[in-house]
């Protein structure tokens, strides 16, 4: 009989599998940072418990595209800055992605909040634009112009924070405790310019950021640079105090409450 390829794959299969993916080279891309001061009332309103703000409230926008051979891809993030327990780092609310594959692996296992979507950068000579867009609508975009070259910094450890959780089959929260995930990524950078411009929050009902105005601009930057991550569950999480939280997950947060009509598949 010829192989049926839902079957079970072999145990020799499973571990190739995992060999390669843990021999990758290093997959650099050239992606456009934006950072500003919001408003803090606007960041201590997104952060579901027990993440808590900064001293300092910081957006921060990144569109980045992703050489991969013969696959190139578009990835974007659009965080607040948060804290945990001691740790600092970003809190994302919508990550968008231009392919199925990196959007997969990021939802379920680790917990990003990542989506189908658009995801630009363009250079012509000095000047950069770059946005993410879903919908039809740009809603971050960072234009301007390359400035000068700035010092190549020190590789250095960022955190993530994300929630893991599924929804309940009945509609009724969670299936288990959601799980609150520190994604560790050690980055490295062989280029780094500065850009002179601005960041343009459009709104948008699926991707509502323009609530997090800009009030001062810190950085703009476009540089080439290279991560791993890896991520650990550092605490369960109270369900009842994320489930207000579950609609940032979602273009419609009604969709999780959706079941099948009876006798369909």
């Amino acid at each position: 009989m010829a192989r049926v390829r839902y079957g079970a794959r072999t145990e020799a299969e499973i571990a190739a599998a995992r060999t390669a993916s843990s021999r990758l080279p290093d997959i650099w891309s050239t992606g456009v940072v934006a950072i500003w001061e919001t408003d803090p009332d606007a960041v201590a309103a997104v952060l579901p418990p027990p993440l808590k703000p900064t001293d300092r409230p910081l957006a921060r926008v990144s569109v980045s595209k992703v050489d991969l051979p013969g696959y190139p891809l578009g990835a974007g993030s659009f965080a607040v800055a948060a804290a945990h327990d001691g740790v600092e780092g970003w809190y994302p609310l919508v990550m968008p992605m231009t392919h199925e594959r990196a959007l997969i692996g990021g939802r379920e296992v680790f917990g990003e909040p990542k989506k189908l979507g658009e995801v630009v950068v363009e250079r012509d000579g000095l000047v950069v634009r770059a946005f993410l867009a879903r919908h039809g609508i740009a809603f971050a975009e960072v234009r301007g112009a390359v400035a000068g070259e700035l010092p190549v910094p020190e590789p250095v450890q960022k955190t993530d924070f994300y929630f893991k959780f599924l929804p309940a089959v009945d509609g009724s929260g969670f299936d288990a405790d959601p799980v609150l995930v520190h994604c560790l990524r050690n980055e490295k950078v062989r280029r780094l310019e500065r850009i002179t411009g601005d960041v343009v929050l459009r709104e948008s009902m699926y991707d509502p950021v323009a609530d997090l105005p800009v009030r001062r601009l810190v950085e703009i930057t476009i540089g080439e640079k290279t991560s791993d991550q890896r991520g650990k569950v550092v605490e369960r999480v109270d369900a009842r105090a994320l489930l207000p939280y579950i609609h940032q997950r979602y273009d419609d947060p009604a969709q999780v409450l959706d079941a099948p009509p009876e006798g369909s598949a």
